[in-house]
């Protein structure tokens, strides 16, 4: 979802409190150095926070437990090598200040692991001169696949004259490094995407409430070949994505409570219902049952084969796109600009 206007007052005073916070966590830190350095990533909860020289580190006390650590998260994904809950947080717009953002590991009782991982730096010369340098913008939906992590992210928008670029941007989930990188000058803004095995990546753009041409879903090939998968009914300003079992495409409607799944062709060949409309997230387990999470209503339905939809959840603030954390056999919901993630055990 685009950041919403109920943020507008609460966001000038959790700015001013983020931007002290980090002054007095880098507190003591190396200026900004003149030319390039070595990538880094930044250490879980411990001191020190960056990375150092001699590979010192010592973790915080067993006793000690954090959590939230979230900023304007819209997605998640679940990492099943360090079996940790992975939150791209959006930071603060791009008219505000451009590459701002970073991630977030937590661990499955909301407690956090690594408050910043790629995105320890700050914005500016820190992070423009790493080798490689690290940009990471705004960025909504998230996937793993492949032992990579996928962003649907964002260049422009920094004023009204400066026209929103939707970028796919990759991480290598076992070092941090900036990898796969995809720019497609047509989309004015991935919300959700969802990769294959074979890097193939599927992305939706919501786009306008009344202009049919600008809802789409998007197909990037392995090659980087991007077009329109789909576009126009019966997408209804469409948001969340994910595979079936069959590897069929499943979209989620904002304009509508129908969850669409269409064919590698970009056929449709099913329509359920979800029980609310307004929805963003979606979830589609092995059983095939599939979940999905209401942003305007706050709801999450349960949609099972031959059955009417369920809402298991209810009056969730802007519950956004989802993710499944099999650890805890839980949905996990990025609440939007509540700062915060709601946790749903699955029953």
């Amino acid at each position: 979802m685009t950041r919403h206007g109920l943020i507008a007052v609460a966001g000038v005073a959790l700015l001013t409190g983020l931007a002290l916070g980090t002054a007095i966590a880098q507190q003591g830190a190396p200026q900004a150095p003149a030319g390039p350095v070595p990538y880094f990533v930044g250490n879980r909860l411990g001191m020190p926070i960056n990375p150092a020289a001699d590979g010192k580190f010592e973790p915080m006390s067993d006793n000690v437990k954090v959590y939230g650590s979230v900023y304007s998260a819209e997605s998640c994904s679940y990492d099943p090598s360090r079996k940790v809950i992975v939150v791209p947080n959006r930071g603060v717009g791009q008219n505000v200040r451009t590459n701002d953002a970073w991630i977030t590991f937590l661990n499955s009782d909301g407690s956090v692991h690594t408050s910043r991982w790629v995105g320890v730096q700050n914005p500016g010369a820190q992070r423009d001169n790493l080798k490689p340098a690290l940009v990471l913008n705004e960025p909504l939906g998230s996937d793993i696949e492949g032992g990579i992590l996928y962003l649907a992210d964002r260049d422009g928008g920094t004023n009204p004259n400066d026209p929103v670029v939707s970028v796919i941007r990759s991480f290598d989930m076992k070092t941090g490094l900036p990898g796969r990188s995809v720019r497609v000058e047509k989309s004015t803004g991935f919300n959700d995407i969802e990769v294959a095995a074979d890097g193939t990546i599927y992305a939706t753009q919501t786009g306008g409430g009344q202009d049919a041409t600008t809802w789409q879903v998007w197909k990037i090939t392995p090659d980087n070949n991007a077009s329109i998968f789909v576009q126009g009914a019966p997408l209804r300003q469409p948001n969340g994505v994910a595979f079936d079992n069959q590897g069929n495409i499943v979209v989620v409607n904002i304009g509508t409570e129908d969850v669409i799944t269409f064919n590698k062709d970009g056929k449709p060949i099913l329509t359920e219902k979800a029980a609310q409309s307004g929805n963003d997230g979606i979830v589609v387990m092995k059983d095939g049952t599939k979940y999905v999470s209401s942003v305007v209503n706050g709801g999450v339905s349960r949609m099972r084969q031959n059955r009417p939809a369920e809402l298991i959840a209810r009056n969730i603030p802007n519950p956004a796109s989802m993710c499944y954390d099999p650890d805890a056999n839980q949905l996990v919901i990025p609440m939007n600009a509540n700062n915060a993630l709601a946790f749903i055990r699955i029953r």
